[in-house]
C-alpha cells in the first residue's frame, strides 16, 4: 500500500469554527435530528409541509459526504471521548496509534471534535496521512479541531455514522461515554448481522473496557444472548504496535473479502 505523501512545510494549527453547525447553539432552536424525530399530532400538514423537504436535506447530506470521501482510499475510523486533554494518557496513545496507521498508508477519520478525536487527527497529520473530521450539529457550540484537513459537516447522526462505516477498514475505540458506546455497538451489530463485512474492531484500554468485556462474557454469552463466535469480533489491547499490526495484517490478507466470501448464504 502506497504511503501518503507528506505535506510540505508546517503551520501552526488554528481552531476552525463551524457556523453551520452552531445555529442551534446561537438561536436556541432544536437541532435537525430533534426536528426529524419529533412526534407529530398526526395532522397531514405536518408531513406535507416539512418531512418531504427534510428527506431532501438528508439526501443532500449523503451526497455531500459521499462526494467528499469517495477518493479517500484505505482509512481507519477512530472513536473516543471528547472530554480528555493533551495531558491525558489516552490522548497521547490515540496520537501514537493514528500516527502509526497514517505512516502505514491509512487515512484517519474521526468525529472532528476535541479530545481523542483531536489526538487522532493530530497523529494523522504527524504521520503524513489524510486527516478527516466528520462533525455533527449539537445543542452546544461545536468546532472542528485544528488538525483536520478535510472537514465535513452533518446535521444527522445516522448520515454521519454511515460515513464512519462506509469508508473504514477498521474501527479503533478509545475510552469514551455514551456516544462512543453507541458507535461501538452499532459497528458490532452491523458485523454480527452481516450488514457489513467483518473488519477489525479494536478496543484500546484494557482496564477501561475490562468490566464491559467481563459482563458481555458472564451475562450476554452465559445467558445465550450472543454466541461464542461473537466474542471474536472484538480485540482489546494497550499496545499501539498491536493495533497497527492487527489492522495492517487484516488489510493485507483482504480479510473483509474473505469474510464476505465465507459468509453462509
Amino acid at each position: 500500500m502506497a504511503r501518503p505523501a507528506r505535506r510540505a512545510g508546517r503551520r501552526t494549527p488554528q481552531p476552525q469554527p463551524n457556523p453551520s453547525l452552531n445555529v442551534a447553539a446561537r438561536t436556541g432552536q432544536p437541532t435537525e435530528d430533534e426536528q426529524l424525530l419529533l412526534r407529530t399530532d398526526g395532522a397531514a400538514a405536518g408531513f406535507t409541509d416539512t418531512d418531504p423537504w427534510r428527506v431532501l436535506r438528508i439526501m443532500g447530506e449523503f451526497v455531500a459526504g459521499f462526494d467528499a470521501l469517495a477518493g479517500t482510499g484505505p482509512a481507519v475510523t477512530i472513536f473516543g471521548s471528547a472530554r480528555v486533554g493533551p495531558d491525558d494518557p489516552f490522548y497521547q496513545l490515540a496520537t501514537d496509534v493514528a500516527r502509526r496507521l497514517a505512516k502505514a498508508g491509512f487515512a484517519i477519520i474521526t468525529g472532528g471534535g476535541p479530545g481523542v478525536m483531536e489526538a487522532a487527527n493530530r497523529g494523522a497529520r504527524d504521520g503524513g496521512g489524510r486527516s478527516i473530521g466528520c462533525s455533527i450539529e449539537l445543542p452546544r457550540e461545536q468546532a472542528v479541531n485544528a488538525f483536520v484537513d478535510v472537514a465535513i459537516n452533518f446535521r444527522y447522526f445516522f448520515v454521519r455514522k454511515t460515513m464512519f462505516v462506509k469508508y473504514a477498514e477498521a474501527f479503533v475505540i478509545f475510552p469514551g461515554g455514551f456516544g462512543t458506546l453507541d458507535e461501538l455497538f452499532e459497528a458490532l451489530t452491523l458485523i454480527q448481522t452481516g450488514k457489513v463485512s467483518h473488519f477489525p474492531v479494536v478496543l484500546v484500554g484494557r482496564a477501561y473496557w475490562g468490566g464491559l468485556l467481563d459482563w458481555i462474557k458472564s451475562t450476554l454469552l452465559a445467558e445465550g444472548k450472543i454466541s461464542a463466535q461473537d466474542l471474536e469480533l472484538l480485540v482489546c489491547t494497550d499496545d499501539p504496535a498491536e493495533v497497527e499490526h492487527i489492522i495492517v495484517d487484516c488489510f493485507k490478507r483482504h480479510c473483509q473479502l474473505m469474510s464476505r466470501t465465507n459468509r453462509p448464504s
